[in-house]
């Protein structure tokens, strides 16, 4: 078959790619910038010294400035004391404070980042974790960064997020600076603050941070590597297509985490790339797994025409505050964004009926920015705690249960199994329900539905899962679950 060649090269290239990349990680993990410069000193650059030295200089200037955006970040409380306190960002207070910031940080908080220098915890792992690793695929490459599957020595898989020596960053760093290894240190700048910040940021929904390899001593390369807990990339269109219950858990896990952001150890954090992309889910838990776009950083202003939110087919302002700064942007921009990115697409379909005025509560509130995340986090619990509790199904009449004859402790083999949109399984109709009331208003809706099985199986909300078939061939023990059947109506025998 020719048109097997292709994909066949394509995959033993993508091997070799893999192989390579984490080979070549582990031979030099090495010291990141610390205060040195001398690496560029062994730089090969084209062109007369003087040209040399002006492309070095404005490199060493990129590095500088890249630093100076994470030193602050690796303080104990980030919060901007002099804002609070009504002083600008240069008043002779906040300069001696940055002096101090530098003096403190640069051998012992900057050095665990940049050096590896500070003893890994027991559940922390480092470079020494990486030996004998197996390169699993690759899962996903930007700009700056690769991401890729590995099996450790034990079998425990991690994903490692690197630098893509073949992105678009490291590309034009190098056309522009012509020195590989310093910039690959300043792409690297990228990786180094993404673990300072989930660090710092440690949440239910951030991904874990397992830990980190930069040990010194192995050449002067500029190679950072995170270590990051395993998730599944956010497939919105298979979320679409999945039962109300899972995309709401989504838009939940979003909100929680917005929550957290408005009011972080680093104060109100924006996501200025607020995409899927940028998520992933681990054991069905939504997971911010990128975040080297965040921003702690309020935004200064003199008026209120200062604090304007501008998005493709919306405007907002917001207030400038007596401090100078837009009051609640970062958070209004997170809200927003999940309302055009995830609300929109997953929180009306197919919301079950008791819950449509509240999700349309929600839609117009967050749609407008008329609520805060305060509010939008109470309106989420409220529908969750209502949702488990099985209070929208009061209405259903108890006797509806009594068309059906019960046998528990039994489970059904043979099952005549037809599908239904959306459903837990693709080979037959398998719906999440209350109790035995909702699993029968159910199959009374199906005009395929003759008997219904309440497994052992429970989603995250405990609400259990239930299976709807048109007929089965016999019945098996089961200690986990109850057989429902249809008990067959009396023959009508009025006479002409």
């Amino acid at each position: 078959m020719p048109g097997m060649g292709n994909p066949l090269r394509a995959a033993a290239l993508l091997a070799f790619v893999v192989l390579s990349i984490l080979v070549s990680l582990l031979i030099s993990s090495v010291q990141q910038f610390g205060g040195t410069v001398s690496h560029f000193a062994n730089a090969t650059v084209a062109g007369d010294e003087e040209e040399f030295a002006s492309l070095r200089g404005a490199l060493i200037y990129q590095l500088s400035e890249r630093r100076k955006e994470i030193i602050p970040l690796l303080l104990p409380d980030y919060r901007d004391d002099d804002a609070e306190n009504g002083l600008r960002g240069d008043s002779p207070r906040s300069l001696r404070r940055d002096q101090t910031r530098d003096s403190t940080l640069d051998h012992s908080l900057w050095n665990e980042i940049a050096h590896g220098s500070r003893k890994a915890r027991m559940d922390e792992m480092d470079c020494d974790s990486l030996v004998d690793m197996q390169a699993v695929e690759i899962l996903g490459s930007g700009y700056t960064k690769l991401v890729v599957k590995v099996n450790l020595a034990g079998g425990q898989p991690v994903a490692l997020k690197l630098v893509n020596e073949q992105g678009i960053d490291m590309g034009k760093c190098v056309e522009d600076f012509r020195d590989p290894r310093g910039c690959r240190e300043l792409v690297s700048y990228k990786l180094k603050k993404e673990i300072v910040l989930l660090q710092r940021l440690q949440h239910p929904n951030v991904i874990k941070l397992k830990g980190h390899c930069a040990e010194g001593g192995r050449g002067e390369d500029g190679r950072v590597t995170v270590i990051l807990e395993q998730g599944n990339p956010l497939q919105m269109i298979q979320l679409l297509q999945s039962p109300w219950e899972d995309r709401f858990r989504v838009c939940l896990d979003l909100v929680r985490l917005l929550h957290f952001l408005s009011d972080s150890p680093l104060g109100s954090v924006a996501l200025l790339d607020f995409q899927p992309r940028q998520f992933v889910t681990v054991s069905g838990q939504l997971k911010l797994t990128d975040l080297d776009d965040a921003s702690a950083a309020e935004t200064a202003c003199r008026t209120d025409a200062d604090c304007t939110l501008q998005f493709p087919h919306r405007n907002f302002t917001v207030v400038c505050s007596a401090r100078g700064v837009c009051e609640g942007l970062n958070e209004k921009r997170n809200i927003y964004n999940a309302y055009r990115y995830f609300f929109t697409y997953l929180l009306p379909h197919q919301a079950p009926p008791g819950f449509t005025h509240l999700v349309d509560h929600i839609m117009n509130s967050t749609g407008e920015l008329k609520a805060d995340i305060n509010q939008t986090l109470e309106a989420f619990e409220h529908i969750l705690l209502l949702y488990k509790s099985g209070f929208h199904l009061d209405n259903l009449p108890p006797s509806i249960i009594g068309d059906y004859a019960v046998m528990r402790g039994m489970g059904a083999s043979g099952d005549a199994a037809y599908r239904c949109w959306p459903s837990y399984s693709q080979q037959g109709c398998v719906l999440s329900v209350h109790g035995a009331r909702e699993a029968a208003f159910i199959c009374n809706s199906h005009s395929q539905c003759s008997s219904f099985t309440l497994t052992g199986r429970k989603t995250w909300t405990g609400r259990v899962l239930a299976s709807f078939s048109s007929g089965f061939s016999h019945l098996v023990p089961d200690g986990t679950s109850e057989v429902y059947v249809k008990k067959a109506k009396a023959p009508d025998d009025t006479t002409a």
